[in-house]
């Protein structure tokens, strides 16, 4: 068996069902909020989105001409092996997936502003590791698009407004953002830890799906809180008006220092865009998220 051949085939899949197939939760919550939106024009736009859901499916195109940067995290199990070979199948597989799917090249290099023309370059597409017992690897690709990124943001606050000040900062950043991140969309929200360490919680944060509450009952009335604060702003579907801005709150926190209080807000488009896989150490594939459609 060629563990190598299985991690990409396994990359390239779930790259391909990322960008075309939503998944479910997300699906399910654009529909209620149609169902559930007053304005008529925060209705035509959701209609819109959801017959571009539709069309990416029926023709097995990317749901949005941006397919994003690559983003993978690695869950891997401590007896895994040749997890130092894992990079180079990922990065095969995201050239494969630019040509063949066909992904729109995201690239581009800061100083020269080339693109490399195929989603990869220094530390693109980046790896997140986390190690677990056992032998699988656990697989999760999300691409994610240039509007919700540039509006992502870390700060710091003041220590002694603790929660409040939270809130404050997440409903400043979903006024601020506006219209550029193409709502409705997914607030990822950490506290804590350092700057860096905020971001990183913050955007992983955005992998949890839409229908799967806080297990902490004190956080989960926390993302209610600033899920309803954040629909009452008004901005709605594509900035264009109404009680629909944001299809939820994901929040999660690290303890921090003292006289620090990191936090950050990372914002995902409509299109929120992930899957993940499990291999085993056999070469058995589980596909977690997407049923295999092809």
């Amino acid at each position: 068996m060629d563990m190598a051949k299985v991690i990409e085939d396994v990359a390239f899949n779930i790259l391909k069902q990322a960008v075309i197939y939503l998944p479910e939760d997300v699906k399910q919550a654009l529909k209620k909020a149609y169902a559930e939106e007053t304005s008529e024009t925060g209705r035509t736009q959701l209609k819109a989105i959801l017959d571009n859901i539709e069309l990416a499916e029926k023709y097995q195109a990317p749901v949005c001409q941006d397919t994003g940067t690559i983003i993978f995290y690695v869950k891997a199990g401590a007896e895994a092996k040749n997890l130092d070979k894992l990079e180079e199948p990922l990065i095969k597989a995201v050239r494969r997936a630019t040509k063949e799917i066909p992904l729109r090249p995201n690239a581009v290099d800061p100083f020269t502003q080339k693109n490399s023309g195929d989603n990869t370059g220094r530390f693109i597409p980046y790896l997140n590791w986390e190690i677990a017992s056992g032998e699988s690897i656990e697989l999760t690709v999300m691409t994610k698009g240039g509007g919700s990124e540039n509006v992502c943001l870390t700060g710091m606050l003041v220590p002694g407004e603790g929660i409040n000040g939270l809130k404050k900062f997440v409903i400043d950043a979903v006024i601020k953002a506006g219209a550029q991140p193409c709502p409705p969309t997914i607030l990822g929200v950490a506290m804590g830890g350092g700057s860096d360490i905020a971001i990183k919680l913050a955007k992983k944060a955005l992998l949890r799906p839409l229908n799967e509450p806080n297990p902490n009952p004190e956080i989960a009335k926390l993302e209610k809180e600033i899920f309803e604060a954040a629909n009452m702003t008004g901005i709605g579907p594509m900035g264009l008006g109404g009680k629909t801005t944001v299809l939820g709150v994901h929040i999660d926190y690290a303890y921090r220092h003292p006289a620090s209080f990191p936090a950050a807000v990372a914002f995902n488009c409509w299109a929120a865009r992930r899957a993940s896989a499990q291999i085993d150490a056999d070469g058995n594939v589980e596909y977690l998220t997407h049923k295999m459609r092809w």
